[in-house]
């Protein structure tokens, strides 16, 4: 494992990087309603990422393992898919949806990387509930990084929340990661753990922290078109990430307006 410790400089880039990215991500959130197309969101994203002098992270991106780049800049997962789902034109949202959104960007050669889940409409208490449960653990994660803390506690808090919370399944085939000079670094950060287990998390260390939970079973399989990630069951997923910046006294939040 390499983790890489960001310089100021490089800290301050991203800094800039993440407000563009919040910025971008929140107008395509406010944009969700029944009756859009998830291109509509994807058109949005790519002419702002642009307007703003930046590259989208996803677009043309081969991780390893697949055949094929991914094909757009924003990622438009629906109802059970939990991640990675790919917006077309076909896909129309429709009142009652729970959708996640998730954005990366590249700004002045580095990269930040943020999601949401917003309900379309008006939604089911369940799937209100989920959307709720899943935004404050990403809240709860946060709280776990003080100064001495290893990812473990991280994925410990996020599993712990989550169980006292309900019937929720926690995902674990899919994790935060570090970013930066990459989309996706060293070190990886599951959403369970045990409490001081796992890498120390540095001041410098510029990290993902995105949990991923569901209504039902926390195993995922790959949909059809090679990159969605849906649940096993088809039960409803919920997402939330921030970029975040380790420091001496803990952490700061790169993706805020």
């Amino acid at each position: 494992m390499s983790v890489i410790i960001k310089t100021p400089s490089e800290i301050e880039k991203l800094r800039e990087g993440g407000k563009h990215l919040a910025m971008v991500l929140a107008e395509a959130a406010a944009l969700v309603r029944p009756g859009i197309s998830a291109m509509e969101l994807e058109e949005l994203a790519q002419k702002r990422i642009k307007e703003m002098g930046d590259t989208p992270a996803f677009l043309g991106y081969k991780p390893a393992g697949h055949r094929t780049p991914y094909p757009a800049a924003l990622i438009v997962s629906v109802n059970n898919v939990v991640v990675h789902g790919i917006p077309t034109a076909k896909i129309i949202l429709k009142e009652g949806d729970v959708v996640s959104l998730d954005l990366g960007i590249k700004h002045d050669g580095l990269f930040t990387d943020h999601a949401v889940t917003v309900p379309v409409g008006d939604v089911a208490k369940d799937k209100a509930k989920l959307i709720q449960v899943t935004r404050e653990s990403l809240a709860v994660a946060l709280e776990a990084i003080v100064p001495g803390a290893r990812t473990g506690d991280i994925g410990h808090a996020v599993e712990s929340f989550a169980k006292k919370a309900g019937k929720y399944g926690v995902v674990k085939a899919l994790a935060g990661h570090g970013v930066g000079r990459a989309i996706h670094e060293d070190p990886y950060i599951p959403n369970y753990g045990r409490k001081g287990t796992g890498e120390l998390l540095v001041p410098g260390m510029v990290v993902a922290i995105e949990p991923m939970l569901t209504l039902g079973s926390d195993e995922v399989i790959e949909g059809s078109d090679g990159y969605s990630m849906k649940t096993v069951d088809g039960s409803c997923a919920a997402h939330f990430e921030h970029t975040i910046l380790i420091t001496e006294t803990g952490y700061e939040i790169l993706t805020l307006v």
